[in-house]
């Protein structure tokens, strides 16, 4: 093992609890609670061979997104989103707003303020966040946008 390898085995071994590897199967989800009522969270088993270390959930809409969910944050260090189907509309605390569609990815830094303006009806992501247990946090919407929008 060269010297670069074990400084990077070192610092892993510090920073990260113990994993294992962890394959699911779309023929039988394993569907778990979510922060909204319109998603419904399949749990694609990273939360547990990490040790809370990262979480990766596929998050499909059940029903149209019928209002913003409102202003708010996210208690972690990030939350990475990748469109598989449909798209999403988000605004941020720094003016920029964006739509994912198919193929399209976004990430949110942990603690951005940030809001979902609109859903399609067939949206289908895939969010990574570190660590698993990120909270969410409602906010006032920003100055820039007295509206929330």
């Amino acid at each position: 093992m060269t010297i670069e390898q074990t400084a990077l085995k070192e610092k892993s071994a510090a920073t990260q609890p113990a994993m294992k590897v962890a394959v699911t199967s779309a023929k039988t989800p394993d569907f778990v609670e979510g922060r909204r009522t319109f998603f419904k969270y399949r749990d694609l088993g990273v939360t547990a061979a990490s040790n809370g270390w990262m979480r990766a959930q596929v998050m499909s809409t059940v029903t149209g997104m019928t209002k913003p969910t409102g202003w708010h944050y996210h208690v972690c260090e990030g939350q990475f989103v990748y469109t598989l189907k449909g798209g999403v509309e988000l605004e941020f605390e720094d003016g920029s707003s964006c739509r994912l569609e198919a193929g399209d990815s976004c990430f949110i830094p942990g603690g951005m303020h940030h809001n979902e303006i609109a859903t399609s009806d067939d949206l289908e992501i895939l969010e990574v966040c570190l660590p698993s247990d990120m909270g969410t946090v409602p906010v006032d919407p920003p100055a820039a946008r007295p509206n929330g929008s």
